[in-house]
């Protein structure tokens, strides 16, 4: 491998290995813009011609070796010597005034398609024509290149907490900010080095910590799996691996997609948590429960047993602004079977808090051990969803449903103020629903992605999920 290639980590490899003409492995983020009073109608187009007489920098000039050997062990990303900025940078226009109804319509449509890997994985649509004079980007990111956490990292840094900052840059023209060589999760120190010794080593490097010591990692997968048999102790209250229902998530999808956003005042989410002893994810993810129950319930569709969830978890270590991905995972119900908002809250808070105290004494190579092994029997769910074949046994998880840590403070890019960071994620087969969550500033903004086919009218599950969180404040309140 040439000093300028870097090779794809294992879980990068499942990204590109996932992509299929349905199942798109791309992320991507919505971000509204209000434009700083004094803008021209050239404001776009010169904010544009800045950022093309820039340098592409790492990762966002970088694509695939070969990419049309999708399912080689070998993949590494090389430098394009042939980038093309008019390709990955695009301007898009509504009819105006467009309204949050039609941006949600053209970012439907352009999620719906594939990312071209032939090229650096990536595109940028500013979209204007926005009520008000405003504008939007929606940054379209393959997940094989960073992971969401990665992507704010680098979305925060070419912003500023300055309103009067006319000197920041597209994140695509950002250096990424240096990093000590070290350890690195596959146990390499960072150095270029063959491929085939790399991944023996990662998956070496896995085997070791599972068998040399961390027996915890047996012992938690073995309670976990066997949630339905073993259901005492401190494994009470986790979600099992064989404890989700049939549901209409879980069919085969179709290329089209939905989406729909929703925001809340951080405060009134902050508030709840206080009073319950909660997360303010647990907050929300009792929130999104009860929405789903109303949504589920209108089409006919919601099952006995209450959802379960798939919860990535962020593993990577404190500083690491990196590409790739290193994430974890547990499982949490999302209390669709309980009517009661104050009740979902604590049965999902009981929940979480006994999966995530698992995770406390164990390494990021561990709990990536441990989250493959809770998360083996969803390969039985996918295959069903392709073949139509149902199996017999429950599914592992319903739906994913992400929180990614944002910046709490307002942000600016050359003057325009950014409004809110929508997250639009991944739907896949034998899972029709992604919700991912997003902090900004003092509000909590929520994405909702799903199959265009399955889940008609996804807007109402977000107007739901709002007026779940007032069923919630005001149970809590009686």
């Amino acid at each position: 491998m040439s000093a300028t290639s870097k090779r794809l980590g294992l879980q990068d490899l499942l990204f590109i290995y996932g992509e299929t003409p349905s199942s798109k492995m791309h992320v991507a983020g919505l971000l509204p813009f209000t434009p700083p009073p004094n803008a021209t109608v050239e404001y776009l187009r010169e904010m544009i011609a800045e950022a093309r007489r820039q340098e592409v920098v790492r990762p966002w000039n970088l694509k695939l070796a070969h990419p049309r050997l999708q399912f080689s062990p070998l993949h590494s990303w090389v430098e394009d010597k042939d980038f093309d900025f008019d390709y990955h940078v695009r301007r898009s226009a509504l009819a105006s005034p467009g309204d949050e109804r039609e941006l949600g319509i053209l970012v439907s449509r352009l999620h719906s398609n594939h990312l071209d890997l032939t090229r650096p994985p990536w595109e940028l649509h500013v979209i204007e024509g926005l009520e008000g004079g405003r504008f939007a980007l929606y940054m379209k990111i393959h997940h094989a290149l960073v992971d969401g956490y990665s992507a704010m990292r680098m979305l925060a840094r070419s912003l500023s907490t300055d309103p009067e900052s006319r000197d920041t840059r597209m994140f695509f023209n950002v250096p990424m900010p240096g990093r000590t060589p070290g350890p690195q999760a596959d146990g390499s120190n960072g150095e270029s080095v063959n491929p085939l010794t790399a991944a023996l080593r990662t998956i070496g490097g896995i085997g070791a910590t599972v068998s040399g010591g961390v027996s915890s990692v047996v012992d938690l997968t073995t309670a976990v799996v066997n949630t339905q048999i073993r259901r005492d102790g401190e494994y009470a209250q986790i979600a099992g691996s064989a404890s989700a229902p049939h549901s209409i998530l879980n069919a085969r999808i179709s290329r089209n997609r939905r989406f729909a956003t929703q925001q809340y005042a951080f405060d009134r989410l902050k508030k709840l948590s206080s009073e319950h002893g909660a997360t303010i994810n647990d907050v929300a993810l009792a929130i999104l429960g009860g929405g789903l129950r109303r949504f589920l319930s209108e089409i006919d569709e919601l099952p006995d047993r209450s959802l379960i969830a798939f919860l990535p978890v962020n593993v990577r270590p404190k500083g690491d602004e990196g590409g790739g991905n290193a994430v974890g995972a547990i499982l949490a119900p999302m209390g669709t079977d309980i009517a009661d908002p104050v009740e979902r809250l604590h049965t999902i808070t009981a929940a979480t808090s006994a999966a995530k105290a698992q995770l406390q004494n164990m390494s990021p190579a561990a709990i990536i051990a441990y989250s493959a092994a809770l998360l083996a029997p969803a390969g039985t769910q996918i295959a069903g969803a392709l073949t139509g074949v149902q199996a017999p046994w429950p599914y592992t998880f319903n739906l994913c449903v992400s929180n990614v840590p944002g910046p709490r403070e307002p942000l600016w890019f050359n003057g325009s103020r950014l409004e809110a960071t929508y997250p639009v994620s991944i739907p896949i087969h034998g899972m029709a629903l992604n919700i991912t969550l997003q902090s900004y500033a003092d509000t909590l903004n929520i994405g909702f992605v799903g199959c265009r086919d399955r889940l008609p009218h996804l807007q109402r599950l977000a107007v739901y999920s709002g007026e779940a969180l007032a069923e919630l404040e005001a149970a809590s309140e009686g």
